[in-house]
């Protein structure tokens, strides 16, 4: 949840008539990011505020009853489908790339998707992109069992740099001077997911390498290829929150911080625009 801050970021970039040519989200960042394509201010705040407690989004028996803490029928299907409806078109209409990112269980490595329509095998990829380890299953696409996209490759800037992307604007949910540490759920992971070492692998080293892109981002963004946005302090939010309150709060954090930055961010997107390199 700590999404919300990119949530309140984005609404606020949307709000100001602010884009990107491309644009690639990772877990949370992979379904709510999906909206700054369709152009959908509000929405990720508004149904996230509106469900957060109820049993059907995200509860302890969904997870005992169907493997999956946020329930795939409901928050996949009844949601975006029909309670608050995901523009598909909006999203198949617009010029920007969006791709997501999933972990294969089988091997460890990120998987990249380029999300093209919108429809329902794009929303099942994002939907892997954010299906955390013991509190999702893993999502089988074609010959792909999927999960978390932040496993393999939590902030993906090489990824987007490979692509033909030569500076970014990044929206990091945690503050500058964090410091990922090894994750304390490893011994139950390793347990549950024994029979694919490859992804217990990706889990245990996960820190290492998000540490070292955190330290290459610092180095792009001295020297002003990249364009950080970051909270000031720790959000101090968990994965799964009930208390409308708490969300928004969050949200109006990422709304703050992107209002008081809006000049340099609009100045950073144009500059991109204008680089015949971009």
């Amino acid at each position: 949840m700590r999404g919300m801050f990119t949530a309140g970021v984005l609404d606020v970039l949307m709000e100001h008539s602010l884009t990107t040519d491309g644009t690639i989200g990772v877990s949370a960042g992979a379904v709510f990011g999906c909206n700054f394509k369709s152009h959908q201010i509000g929405r990720v705040i508004r149904y996230n505020t509106e469900y957060c407690n109820d049993k059907r989004y995200a509860s302890f028996r969904n997870l005992l009853r169907t493997g999956n803490l946020y329930s795939e029928d409901f928050c996949y299907h009844e949601v975006p489908e029909k309670l608050d409806p995901f523009d598909e078109e909006a999203f198949r209409a617009s010029p920007m790339d969006f791709f997501v990112v999933c972990t294969d269980l089988r091997t460890g490595d990120p998987i990249y998707h380029k999300c093209r329509s919108g429809d329902a095998e794009d929303v099942r990829w994002m939907e892997a992109s954010a299906s955390m380890p013991l509190a999702a299953k893993a999502v089988r696409i074609g010959h792909y069992s999927l999960l978390d996209g932040g496993v393999a490759d939590s902030i993906p800037v090489r990824f987007f740099e490979s692509l033909g992307y030569k500076r970014n604007l990044i929206i990091l949910t945690q503050p500058k001077g964090f410091v990922k540490k090894k994750n304390p759920m490893l011994p139950a992971i390793r347990a549950r997911y024994l029979r694919y070492p490859a992804f217990v692998a990706a889990v245990a080293d996960r820190h290492e390498r998000y540490n070292e892109t955190l330290s290459y981002i610092a180095m792009q963004e001295a020297s002003g290829k990249d364009y950080v946005i970051r909270p000031p302090i720790p959000l101090e939010i968990g994965a799964m929150e009930r208390d409308p309150a708490q969300l928004r709060r969050v949200y109006e954090t990422g709304r703050a911080v992107a209002e008081n930055q809006i000049d340099k961010i609009e100045a950073f997107l144009n500059d991109v625009k204008l680089s015949p390199e971009a």
